[in-house]
């Protein structure tokens, strides 16, 4: 059975993610799928929208994705199976697409939204969320750094949240990522079959209209938006995490003994304290960069996540499989983090990310144009 199902209804392009064992999760045959079909929706002049939307195992919705197929990372680093830069390329290659697609690609981002899950709908020209959204890049967590154009989408958050969400990998749930620029509208999840279906009676010849015409449609059963953000939030976000270093956050947050601040220090203490120091280098430089840029940025970054030449380390010595590991293959739980405290890690471990390992020329996201 496929993981990507296509169809056309009227003149909508409909995709629906078809892998809940996974919980969705993205593998490289389902990037080529999204991609293939992406493709030939864009060419076909008789499509005049797309939608997307998952399968999971009560039914349609539910859970979008919970991002890439992390296992497959990890054998694919140990085993040497070259079909893992082959997923990075065609992976950030599909979220530029998405983020320059010609017409209308409505996300509906119901329960968990997190890594590839947000790369392929972050560049939505409509991103819904509901009441059961859970949205996240946790990619710390691992050992890894929030891809899939991470650094250009959490980088305009307003304020330092980017650097919040992208270094604590903290969940915003239901109508909470309007708050932060990273949702468009929430309705309730009840109503997800309905609009599913409405978008296809909708004339899409003007997509601002079109839009208008559906949020008066449902309009009853939109979810409010909080102002304050949530219940995540504090303002001493805009006063930490703006520091110059992880370090400083991490002294920053010790001199409070409040619930807030403990839970942002527990969190950045189960994180990789170099790849916290590389994700801040990332986010803050992904604020200068356009999304072609940030792409190519992350595909040198994904290199030496697997293949730490300059650290002299690689597969199963890397943060990033020893972080899979620990998280989803042998679930201890206990990563042996290298360096293992926030003072080891040097500028020069840091800075050797962002080092491309292939001539410009050579780079296999060197087509992609902003």
């Amino acid at each position: 059975m496929s993981h990507v199902l296509v169809e056309v209804e009227k003149k909508i392009g409909r995709i629906t993610l078809n892998r809940p064992q996974a919980l969705n999760a993205l593998s490289l045959q389902m990037i080529r799928d999204l991609t293939v079909a992406l493709v030939q929706f864009q060419n076909d002049s008789s499509i005049h929208a797309v939608t997307i939307r998952s399968q999971s195992k009560a039914g349609p919705f539910g859970i979008l994705s919970a991002g890439g197929d992390i296992r497959f990372f990890h054998q694919a680093a140990l085993s040497g199976n070259p079909a893992l830069e082959d997923f990075f390329t065609e992976e950030y290659s599909l979220n530029h697409l998405i983020h320059h697609y010609s017409k209308p690609y409505i996300a509906l981002m119901d329960g968990l939204v997190m890594g590839g899950g947000m790369g392929i709908t972050q560049g939505a020209f409509c991103r819904i969320i509901t009441e059961n959204t859970k949205m996240a890049m946790p990619e710390t967590l691992i050992g890894l750094f929030p891809d899939v154009g991470g650094g250009y989408f959490l980088s305009r958050c307003p304020g330092a949240i980017g650097e919040y969400l992208a270094l604590t990998g903290q969940l915003l749930t239901g109508a909470e990522p309007l708050s932060v620029g990273l949702a468009d509208w929430a309705i309730q999840s009840t109503s997800l079959p309905d609009f599913w279906n409405a978008v296809a009676d909708i004339n899409w010849a003007d997509s601002s209209k079109a839009l208008h015409q559906l949020k008066q449609q449902f309009a009853a059963h939109t979810l409010p938006s909080n102002a304050s953000h949530g219940a995540w939030y504090d303002p001493r976000i805009e006063t930490i995490f703006v520091l110059s270093d992880v370090n400083s956050m991490v002294q920053a947050l010790e001199s409070h003994t409040d619930e807030w601040a403990q839970r942002c220090l527990l969190q950045l203490q189960q994180r990789s304290p170099l790849m916290l120091c590389v994700v801040l280098e990332q986010i803050r430089r992904g604020r200068t960069l356009n999304l072609a840029q940030n792409l190519q940025m992350e595909r040198d970054m994904v290199r030496h996540c697997f293949y730490s030449e300059h650290l002299g380390r690689w597969g199963k010595a890397s943060e990033t499989v020893e972080g899979i590991r620990a998280l989803a293959v042998e679930k201890d739980h206990t990563p042996q983090w290298n360096p293992t405290q926030l003072s080891e890690v040097t500028s020069t471990m840091v800075d050797g990310f962002f080092v491309s390992p292939w001539p410009h020329d050579a780079h296999p996201l060197r087509h992609l144009q902003n």
